[in-house]
Formats: C-alpha cells, sequence, structure tokens
C-alpha cells in the first residue's frame, strides 16, 4: 500500500449549468475523455492521486455526482434515474466521444448504464468495488449487511444517515484501511453540513436493488446492463482487493472467467474505497493500460 498519499486538490474547479442546477467538474489534460465517477458518499476529491498520471495521454474529467460534493443540490428525488439524468446531460453538453469510464460504486452503475445504452460512444471501461452485477448481502460482513437493512427502514434510516451522519462519519474511515487525515475528512464532509443537505446520501442505498430485489426498475437495468457488461468486447481494466465490499472472492472468479477482453489487477488488502489506499497503482496501472488499447 502507498504511504504519503497527498490531501491536495490541485485542480481548477469549473462548472456547468446542467437542468438549472451547477454541476461541479475538474477538467484536466487533452485528448479522448477519460470520465472518472464515484460513488456515495464521495466526491471527485475521491480521484485526486489517481487522475495527474493521465493527463498526458486523455483529458480526464471528474465531476461531482449532483447533490454531492460542490455540485448544486436542487429539490430533486435523487435516486438513480435522476442522478442519470443529470450525469447524461453533463456528457452531451461537454460532447464527450470516445470515452473511457473509470468507474467506483454507484457511479458505476451510472457508468454501466450509459455505457450500455451508448455502446458506439465508449473506448474502455476502468472499475473497481463496482456494481457490475446485482450486489448480494448474505455474504457481506454482518455490521454491514446489519446497516444497510437498517438504512432502509423507514425513519431510522432517516435518523442514521441524514441526522447522525453515519456515512461520513462511520462509513468512509471504516472502509479504508489507512486511518485518514482530518484535511481529508473535512473536505468530504464539507458537503454535508446540514440534515436536509444529505439527503442524497441516504437515496443511494434505497436504490441499490440487493439480491435482484426492489427497487424493480433499477434491478432491470441492472440485469441489463450486466448482461452486455460480460459480452461485450469493449477492453476493460478490473481493480480489485480482498476481502473487498461490493466485490468479493466469489464475484472475482465470475467477473475473470466471465467478462471479455478483460484484465485484472489484484491491489492487496483492502475494502470499499481502495482509491484512498492505493491511488498510485491505480493510477500508474491504469496508464499503462490505457497507452495498450490505443
Amino acid at each position: 500500500m502507498s504511504k504519503h498519499i497527498s490531501s491536495e486538490f490541485p485542480f481548477e474547479s469549473k462548472y456547468l449549468n446542467v437542468k438549472g442546477s451547477k454541476v461541479h467538474y475538474i477538467d484536466e489534460g487533452e485528448g479522448d475523455p477519460i470520465l472518472f465517477l464515484h460513488g456515495n458518499p464521495m466526491s471527485n476529491y475521491l480521484w485526486r492521486n489517481i487522475i495527474p498520471y493521465l493527463t498526458k495521454q486523455g483529458r480526464c474529467i471528474a465531476p461531482d455526482l449532483i447533490g454531492m460534493g460542490k455540485s448544486d443540490k436542487p429539490d430533486i428525488n435523487y435516486g438513480f434515474q435522476d442522478s442519470y439524468d443529470y450525469l447524461n446531460s453533463f456528457i452531451d453538453q461537454l460532447g464527450l466521444k470516445n470515452v473511457t469510464l473509470v468507474l467506483h460504486d454507484w457511479g458505476s452503475g451510472l457508468g454501466f448504464h450509459y455505457a450500455n445504452t451508448h455502446q458506439e460512444n465508449i473506448k474502455a471501461i476502468v472499475f473497481m468495488e463496482a456494481m457490475y452485477d446485482a450486489p448480494t448481502t448474505h455474504d457481506m460482513p454482518a455490521s454491514i449487511r446489519v446497516a444497510l437493512k437498517m438504512m432502509r427502514t423507514p425513519v431510522l434510516g432517516w435518523f442514521m444517515v441524514q441526522v447522525s451522519n453515519i456515512f461520513i462519519h462511520k462509513m468512509i474511515p471504516d472502509m479504508i484501511l489507512r486511518t485518514m487525515t482530518k484535511p481529508e475528512m473535512d473536505y468530504y464532509a464539507s458537503p454535508y453540513s446540514t440534515v436536509k443537505s444529505r439527503k442524497p446520501l441516504l437515496k443511494w442505498p434505497l436504490d441499490v436493488p440487493f439480491n435482484n430485489g426492489h427497487p424493480k426498475e433499477v434491478a432491470n437495468t441492472v440485469a441489463s446492463w450486466h448482461k452486455w457488461l460480460m459480452s461485450s468486447e469493449i477492453p476493460k481494466l478490473f481493480f480489485y482487493v480482498s476481502p473487498g465490499v461490493a466485490i468479493k472472492k466469489k464475484d472475482v472468479k465470475i467477473i475473470k472467467e466471465g467478462m471479455k477482453n478483460l484484465t485484472s489487477i489484484h491491489l492487496g488488502e483492502g475494502l470499499h474505497f481502495i482509491q484512498e489506499d492505493y491511488p498510485y497503482e491505480i493510477g500508474s496501472e491504469i496508464s499503462k493500460w490505457y497507452n495498450q488499447i490505443k
């Protein structure tokens, strides 16, 4: 695992008006676009130490999803479809073509759905701790399984996520091996200073179709992109850790044996927010792989 991981965010902030709200993003380098999509409860800060490895090879773009990071918080539902609509408009407005996606957590759900519905516009896909299929709960650690069930319970979930701010205070530090610094934790926490501002953080766990269950619309969407992802010849780079959270040992086997045109890299011991434990390894490996797929 890398040591001395930087907390600096040395990028110029840019904003794009999408559906009447400002979406914050960074845009570094030139060439074919490389689009970095974070998940819950993170922001594009997650990619700060990975993007510098790729700015000489492509145009690296990392938005904050709507309602997250420094993006605006309009009065919307913040479910999968809402978030996807803003992302899709963001990509359209920037005119991104021949896109390489770098995906994690719910950012992978949005990215895989975009790729499945815009196959002609995808150059390659990088993914890690991703929703390649509907996640299962029975093989998750008991503490995570219980927490997710509680989050999906009316009133209790609201109290846990929006009042107690469990995602920021507990789930981030608990799913990273190293001890995060105060500046890092402050950066991740800053967009969620009020109960109301944490609405997006609660909506994401409500929309995960665990065990191919509910919500059904999202489950059907996941099934569609999973089928395409396994059979597509688009170049794919897969990072995994042990034991992982979203992608566990059984998933690694399925992905490595069943996914076409795949390069896989085991980073070592890890949990979920692996960009905070292995940023330099991830950045350098994407860079080497990206050169080979041109």
